[in-house]
């Protein structure tokens, strides 16, 4: 008797830490979602705002006319940042990106300052640079304004399409992990079917036997929010330099909101699906609970 009571309650505990877990893996990519969903602009900003728009200065510019015109592009509200390029510098980059000293070769260094220009994302497409380009022309240092038409065009192109396909998979996503935690909950109830049955029998009422599986499903969605929760943190947290451009990790309200959020989907979806699941025993008959 002592060991039949051990195995049952080794047989129990397992079935509750299989739950748990499963409950937990499915809020973790849950989760994950959230955290896609919440940075998708930033990570579309942070595409968009790589777009380059170098200013090519006229040859005899002043350095003090340089300087005066990176600061009035510092403060304009379109620009997120600028950096000055000399002639040397230019053919120093250019020399490491072609892996020969072309001013040895030629005798002289042909290429002239330039001023890189990053702009906000908001202006990083072809009707806003084309705006641009006619108003960095007018400043008297600038000689020539150069980006990459074609790539901007594709880069905003592959942007929306890429918006596109990320609200579909939330979708689809989203519709897997209710499947996912709704059969977890209802394989754990099924096999405590003949305990719902038995209960039906001494004469308790239909509430009075769903309370308790419904309690207890809603411990598995805490304890596995929990676990959710602390993984998701861990890494979170664990790769903060290589994410900084993509995840703003100075913006607790969406944290916050993300971590409520994946506790309120677990109880919810937990408790829903008990619900349900116990409803479905309740409504067989003895014989039926073998099919």
């Amino acid at each position: 008797m002592a060991k039949e009571k051990i195995k049952l309650k080794k047989s129990l505990f397992s079935s509750y830490f299989s739950t748990t877990l499963s409950i937990s893996l499915v809020l973790f990519l849950f989760g994950l979602l959230g955290l896609l969903l919440i940075n998708t602009k930033r990570l579309s900003d942070y595409v968009m705002e790589n777009v380059g728009v170098t200013l090519i200065l006229k040859e005899n510019t002043r350095e003090v006319d340089v300087l005066k015109l990176q600061k009035t592009l510092e403060v304009a509200s379109f620009i997120k940042s600028t950096r000055f390029v000399d002639k040397k510098t230019a053919a120093e980059e250019l020399k490491k990106e072609l892996g020969e000293n072309f001013v040895d070769f030629l005798g002289y260094n042909p290429l002239l300052s330039s001023m890189e220009v990053r702009v906000h994302a908001a202006y990083a497409n072809p009707d806003s640079l084309a705006l641009l380009e006619t108003r960095f022309l007018k400043f008297p240092e600038v000689q020539e304004v150069y980006y990459q038409r074609n790539m901007v065009k594709q880069l905003n192109s592959n942007v929306q399409k890429l918006s596109l396909i990320i609200l579909v998979l939330s979708i689809l996503m989203f519709t897997i992990f209710i499947a996912l935690i709704n059969n977890t909950i209802r394989i754990s109830i099924y096999s405590r079917r003949y305990l719902i049955n038995s209960m039906q029998l001494v004469g308790a009422t239909r509430s009075f036997i769903r309370f308790p599986f419904v309690a207890k499903s809603i411990l598995h969605g805490v304890y596995g929010a929990i676990i959710a929760c602390f993984i998701l943190l861990m890494i979170f947290f664990s790769y903060q330099s290589e994410l900084k451009d993509i995840i703003d990790f100075q913006d607790t309200a969406s944290l916050a909101i993300l971590i409520g959020g994946i506790f309120i989907f677990g109880i919810a979806m937990t408790a829903i699906s008990t619900y349900f699941a116990v409803n479905k025993f309740l409504h067989l008959k003895f014989d039926q609970l073998y099919y």
